[in-house]
Parts: structure tokens; C-alpha cells; sequence
């Protein structure tokens, strides 16, 4: 799968990018025969308030026929905010496909 990713106020390093890849890997095969008509996987560091500390979005956007499969969280963690969404949209992805194969 080709993932187009970016990155806002922080370095998108081949670690961030390889992991990346890896989980949407990891949700891809939910999805079974299901074709990705573009994915799209945004990092960001949101905030360097003194009080919060280093707070990371991750957002991901996968475009599968007739619909578009979204997710975003905020973590301390960056790894972790991409596990949270990886989670997510892989109920989200098992949930489409049951109502697919329904149809």
C-alpha cells in the first residue's frame, strides 16, 4: 500500500516512516479484497506549551470505495498516538467490510 505521510512542526525520520507503514500494513488486511483508493497519514506536534509538554496527533484517511475511513488521536507519545489510530481504524475497517459483505 502507498501511504502518502506528512509531517507539521516536527522531522517525519525513516523510524516514524517505517512504523507508520508497518501499522497500516497491520489494518490493510482487514479490509480483505477491499481496494485503498489513497491513504493518507498525517504526524503533527501540536503544542510546546510549558505546562503540557510535547503533545502528538496522528490522523489517518483511507479512501476505500463509496467511503472514507477516519481516525485522529493526541498522545504524549508519538509511537503511541499511531498505535491508537492504527486500533481504531482497524475496527473501523472490520465494521466496513461486515457491511459490505452484507449487502
Amino acid at each position: 500500500m502507498k501511504i502518502n505521510m506528512t509531517a507539521t512542526n516536527m522531522e517525519l525520520n525513516k523510524e516514524i516512516r517505517d512504523y507508520i507503514q508497518e501499522k497500516m500494513e497491520y489494518v490493510e488486511k482487514f479490509l480483505g479484497n477491499t481496494p485503498i483508493i489513497q491513504c493518507d497519514f498525517e504526524v503533527d506536534l501540536t503544542t510546546h506549551h510549558h505546562n503540557k509538554g510535547k503533545i502528538y496527533r496522528a490522523e489517518a484517511n483511507l479512501s476505500v470505495p463509496g467511503d472514507l475511513l477516519r481516525v485522529e488521536k493526541t498522545e504524549k507519545n508519538i509511537l503511541k498516538a499511531i498505535d491508537k489510530v492504527k486500533d481504531h481504524l482497524a475496527r473501523i475497517a472490520k465494521k466496513y467490510k461486515e457491511k459490505k459483505e452484507q449487502r
